[in-house]
């Protein structure tokens, strides 16, 4: 039998009737046999997840293979800023990926995770996330979850790429420092006070990951620009950009091909960003 998927809008985002993320035209959601979440390495306390993914990585570990810890003392975010992992309180875990892509696609897969991550806490715990370009999820205003893609180099192509995820889960405003309770969430906060299911979250996100991660693969970027446009929250607002280049102010329209995110300046002029950081005004 052939089952036919189609969007629904319902309470801001893109629902599929199959209860996941899919575009029509790609993998058939019945057709996918997850594997990811067989291969995990579960650790307690350790200095930064991407290190020891990196370690696995190097050592020839398969795609897939994830390390996921209780508590990070040197977790990062982009641009190596501090990331706030305690223990217990969230899942922060890293993901090898060994992607046949050249490396100036590789932002690509940063915005296919903010999906797979979103469209999971989504349906696991109903908390309305949205996507901010290029790496963070918001949920009432204040950041979530946190995605860090690196790659490496070989022979002067694509080696390996590891993705790391931190999601907030069940911190308190009290587990916060004081410098980080006006910035960031939790899903339990945003949630009413409901304790997440931290094991149940993390599978769904490996689920979507792969299976999204295939689609790609196999049709390109598309489906993924789609779902994130869908899912964002960044596109339709006046934004401040800061690049390399200086400082502008910019209403955010769309993402192109490639991923960079598409600015219409005063002007009138639509311009592609491909790194950089932006704030919402």
């Amino acid at each position: 039998m052939t089952t036919n998927y189609c969007c629904k809008q319902r309470k801001g985002w893109i629902e599929m009737n199959s209860g996941h993320a899919q575009h029509s035209g790609v993998l058939k959601r019945e057709a996918f046999v997850p594997g990811w979440a067989k291969d995990i390495q579960r650790l307690d306390t350790v200095g930064s997840t991407q290190e020891e993914a990196k370690l696995l990585a190097e050592g020839g570990a398969p795609e897939g293979t994830t390390v996921m810890a209780e508590a990070q003392t040197g977790g990062r975010g982009r641009m190596g800023r501090k990331w706030h992992s305690p223990h217990g309180k969230g899942i922060w875990m890293s993901l090898v990926l060994r992607p046949a892509l050249q490396l100036a696609l590789t932002p690509q897969l940063t915005l296919l995770a903010g999906v797979a991550v979103c469209t999971a806490i989504r349906e696991v715990t109903g908390v309305p996330a949205g996507i901010k370009w290029p790496n963070d999820l918001l949920a009432g205003g204040r950041k979530i979850c946190g995605i860090l893609l690196e790659s490496s180099l070989r022979e002067g192509g694509l080696h390996y790429c590891i993705a790391g995820i931190g999601i907030a889960a069940n911190l308190t405003e009290e587990d916060y420092p004081e410098e980080l309770r006006g910035i960031g969430t939790s899903l339990l906060i945003e949630g009413g006070g409901i304790p997440v299911d931290r094991t149940r979250l993390a599978e769904a996100v490996l689920e979507e990951l792969e299976y999204l991660y295939h689609v790609y693969m196999e049709q390109g970027f598309h489906p993924v620009k789609e779902l994130w446009e869908s899912m964002s929250v960044t596109l339709g607002r006046q934004v401040y950009v800061n690049t390399p280049q200086g400082r502008t102010e910019a209403t955010a329209v769309g993402l192109s091909d490639n991923g960079g995110l598409l600015l219409r300046n005063e002007s009138g002029e639509v311009v592609s960003v491909l790194s950089g950081e932006i704030e919402m005004i």
